[in-house]
């Protein structure tokens, strides 16, 4: 019985703790705007060494909804639920702004991460980077 006591009264101390922790006036939230995020002039030269085919686009899409829907959205405008707490939209694949990037720009923005993005130099391979590229491209002609 005084286990169970100490094990409430931990629960109570420590969710007290939690809580405050997310409190507005404890932890402001900073909606701010980002510059523009350009990709190094020398980026526009990596070409895909993979052909856009249904089985690298299957992956592209396997790797996105696992990893990037969340924020992007599982269309890929930058509607996805953990997106809209970041303070900074993510990017909308449909976006002009988007789609004048080269895939290599593209490429180098997934690998090398910003803000909120994490970097996926370290967790995907090239290939992989490459059909999350392919899937990108793929959601931003269906409008």
């Amino acid at each position: 019985m005084r286990r169970n006591k100490l094990f409430a009264a931990s629960i109570i101390i420590f969710s007290g703790v939690g809580l405050a922790g997310f409190s507005p006036e404890i932890m402001p939230v900073h909606h701010s705007i980002q510059d523009p995020w350009k990709a190094p002039a020398w980026a526009d030269t990596l070409k895909s060494p993979y052909h856009e085919e249904p089985l690298t686009l299957a992956q592209g899409e396997e790797l996105f909804t696992l990893y990037c829907a969340s924020c992007h959205g599982d269309e890929g405008y930058g509607d996805g639920a953990a997106g809209g707490a970041l303070g900074q939209k993510p990017a909308n694949f449909h976006d002009t702004l988007v789609k004048v990037q080269s895939d290599g720009a593209l490429f180098w923005k997934i690998s090398t991460g910003r803000g909120n993005m994490p970097p996926f130099k370290d967790v995907f391979s090239d290939e992989q980077r490459w059909q999350l590229v392919a899937y990108i491209r793929h959601l931003g002609k269906t409008d």
